[in-house]
């Protein structure tokens, strides 16, 4: 089992965004995270990556703790946060030869090849001359999505991944997270039913900081569907 979550509580004043939250989650599965708005999910992403420490419970990626300070096992990790941060002043290239950088992908030639085989294989080759400021939305969401990637994570956890994107770039979007599925694990968080019906193999239901839900994709659809289940919990 890659990632193992075991037991998080995590508490904001008197209230708690996390209770007793536990998961297991193997390589080679996308797990789509469903809630309702303030049920826990971005904090239950941040407290896997380890950069929200919790009050109780343990993460651990291939059963190392992810939050002893161990960056080399940080680093096996991508994240692409709902509220995608990039720095607007510098060019598409520019900035992922940086984020390689910080990965440690040594030597320019390296840095070079691995940033262009990133920007191809989300599609941004048309637009990668550009300030990332001159970009549309839905490109500024695949700038995000490259630098998530770029170091090839055994875990990529993504916050509302297709985010402004048209429905001709929804789909290569959705082929690529699923391909990137199929080897590594993927959890990501959306309010759009089709896109998990598009991507996922499991789905994990939150309320109020307590999986209500976890199941395989296929026998929620089996079950009365996937909206069904969610407006049921959401009510």
């Amino acid at each position: 089992m890659l990632l193992e979550v075991s037991g998080i509580t995590k508490k904001f004043g008197p209230q708690k965004a996390l209770d007793n939250v536990t998961l297991s989650v193997p390589r080679g599965q996308v797990v789509g995270l469903l809630g309702p708005n303030g049920a826990g999910k971005s904090t239950l992403m941040r407290s896997i990556l380890g950069y929200l420490p919790t009050d109780a419970g343990t993460v651990t990626l291939d059963g190392q703790d992810v939050r002893n300070g161990n960056d080399a096992l940080k680093g096996r990790m991508g994240y692409l946060p709902e509220h995608n941060p990039l720095y607007q002043e510098m060019y598409v290239r520019e900035f992922l030869d940086f984020i390689a950088g910080l990965h440690n992908v040594k030597g320019r030639a390296a840095r070079a090849a691995k940033v262009e085989a990133t920007i191809e294989r989300v599609g941004l080759t048309p637009e990668a001359h550009k300030p990332i400021a001159a970009l549309s939305k839905g490109y500024r969401q695949r700038v995000g999505l490259a630098q998530a990637i770029l170091h090839d994570p055994e875990l990529l956890i993504l916050d509302e991944p297709t985010s402004g994107l048209d429905p001709l770039q929804l789909k290569d979007i959705r082929t690529l997270i699923k391909s990137f599925g199929q080897e590594r694990t993927v959890i990501l968080s959306t309010h759009i039913m089709q896109e998990v019906e598009a991507m996922c193999d499991r789905v994990i239901m939150i309320k109020q900081g307590r999986i209500v839900t976890d199941a395989p994709l296929k026998d929620i659809l089996a079950q009365g569907g996937l909206e069904e289940t969610f407006n049921t919990l959401a009510g």
